[in-house]
């Protein structure tokens, strides 16, 4: 539709205790094709008028009984909060104290009684056509708006993806699941909430500790895959996954793929100072580290392998238990426990299917 035949579909509405000023606008709108026009001679019906219908130009006058037109400038000003206020001030006087007050209150534009029938039209229509140009932007706005946060959200989920998957290229080759990292990124977003992090830093958390392991796509299959104990040398070289995971993910200015970095970097540094690479004590292990080495020890021990049986949840938090201040952090081990039943919905949720053969 062309923006003319808008305009004269427009929802207008007139407001004056003088029936036959009334009259006349009607007539006149209606000569020249308006064709949604409503009235009023009662200032008091205009606020349930306005529920009913979303007016495009209000023609009000200034001086009536009850509510004049300064208290429902007031009421509209309220109502079209951020929004163009398409009020057209109908007034006997032209005096510049009314006129600033109008202003103020947010009228566009003024009809000086008694008013010239070719000027009331123009200014009628000047009027429209900035409050449906108004509509149009309003509207293109929001369309532009919805379409960018769907596309926010499909390339959210699509690096939520890549993530994942990089995450399961080092799984695999470890003959871990893809569901364990998804579990395991879920434990640690909920211990994160838990410990007291903002939603934000949960969040990249989540987003990051399915990378923790990258490193281990540098190991050779021989010590990666090996099926029994390895010796001094290759316990040594495997050892190496943590800081190649962390090369990997260097050189990043987003905070995702920093504390992705610090993880991989991390998750092997054990609270008393004896785990590895460097033998981190303490607070000196980032907190999202420190979370994500037990979120992932918690999994790997309830996680039944090809290779192995699930622990029971009894038999893995009592090892946690032995494990407080010289593995784990000793307010996350309380966590994990206060958080148990969380955790074993997430645990429940995603969990593994393995396939068995004749």
């Amino acid at each position: 539709m062309d923006l003319q035949h808008n305009i004269l579909q427009a929802n207008i509405l007139i407001v004056d205790d003088e029936p036959a000023n009334v009259k006349l606008l009607e007539k006149i709108l209606q000569h020249h094709g308006y064709q949604n026009i409503q009235s009023t001679c009662d200032s008091r019906e205009v606020e349930t008028l306005c529920n009913i219908t979303r007016f495009d130009a209000v023609l009000l006058d200034i001086r009536m009984p009850y509510l004049s037109g300064f208290d429902i400038m007031a009421q509209l000003k309220q109502r079209f909060i951020d929004d163009y206020l398409p009020v057209l001030v109908l007034s006997a006087q032209p005096d510049m104290e009314t006129r600033l007050k109008a202003l103020n209150l947010g009228a566009k534009d003024f009809l000086t009684k008694p008013f010239d029938q070719l000027e009331a039209t123009t200014r009628i229509h000047n009027l429209l056509e900035v409050r449906l140009m108004h509509n149009r932007i309003r509207d293109q706005n929001r369309i532009l708006e919805e379409q960018v946060k769907t596309r926010t959200a499909e390339l959210y989920q699509t690096r939520q993806e890549v993530i994942r998957r990089l995450g399961l290229a080092a799984e695999y080759r470890d003959n871990e699941t893809g569901n364990h990292i998804i579990r395991m990124s879920k434990y640690a977003q909920l211990l994160a909430l838990a410990y007291g992090l903002s939603e934000q830093d949960a969040e990249i958390i989540l987003n990051a500790a399915p990378m923790h392991d990258i490193g281990k796509i540098g190991i050779p299959d021989r010590i990666l895959l090996k099926p029994g104990k390895l010796d001094a040398e290759e316990w040594k070289i495997m050892q190496t996954h943590v800081e190649m995971g962390a090369n990997i993910l260097s050189g990043s200015p987003t905070e995702l793929m920093d504390t992705a970095r610090m993880i991989a970097l991390h998750h092997h540094e054990k609270w008393d100072g004896s785990g590895y690479p460097t033998g981190l004590q303490g607070e000196e292990i980032s907190i999202a580290g420190r979370i994500c080495a037990l979120a992932d020890v918690f999994d790997a021990l309830t996680s039944q392998r090809p290779y192995k049986q699930a622990w029971s949840i009894e038999k893995t938090l009592d090892l946690i238990d032995s494990e407080t201040g010289k593995h784990f952090d000793p307010r996350l081990t309380q966590l994990i426990k206060k958080n148990l039943p969380e955790i074993l919905m997430i645990k429940a949720e995603y969990a593994d299917i393995f396939n068995t053969w004749e």
